[in-house]
């Protein structure tokens, strides 16, 4: 069944920088977006970026100027970049695919604090 992976989190002081990788197995991205979902505690899951299948991209406009999202379709993978980290951006990071998202994956964490 395809897994999705994703990796590259951990604790970061305010001002520091993540680079969060996402893997699918059993199958691919290509022809289809990829999408960057966060969800904190206590919050719904929300959509943090999305880069198209011809590489269009789009962010939420809390990250927008300090995430980049990216995908390489050889490698079956997505990336997001995250610079100028904030605590606001603590929570667990997952991707999916869009449109037919899959089941989701663990996700990674991602805390910001000193």
């Amino acid at each position: 069944q395809v897994q999705l992976v994703e990796s590259g989190g951990g604790l970061v002081q305010p001002g520091g920088s993540l680079r969060l990788s996402c893997k699918v197995t059993r199958s691919t991205f290509s022809g289809y977006s990829i999408d960057w979902y966060r969800q904190a505690p206590g919050k719904q899951r929300e959509l943090v970026a999305r880069i198209t299948s011809i590489g269009t991209t789009s962010y939420a406009d809390s990250v927008k100027g300090r995430f980049t999202i990216s995908r390489d379709d050889r490698k079956s993978t997505g990336n997001l970049q995250m610079n100028s980290l904030k605590p606001e951006d603590t929570a667990i990071y997952y991707c999916n695919r869009f449109p037919g998202p899959w089941g989701w994956g663990v996700g990674t964490q991602v805390t910001v604090s000193s």
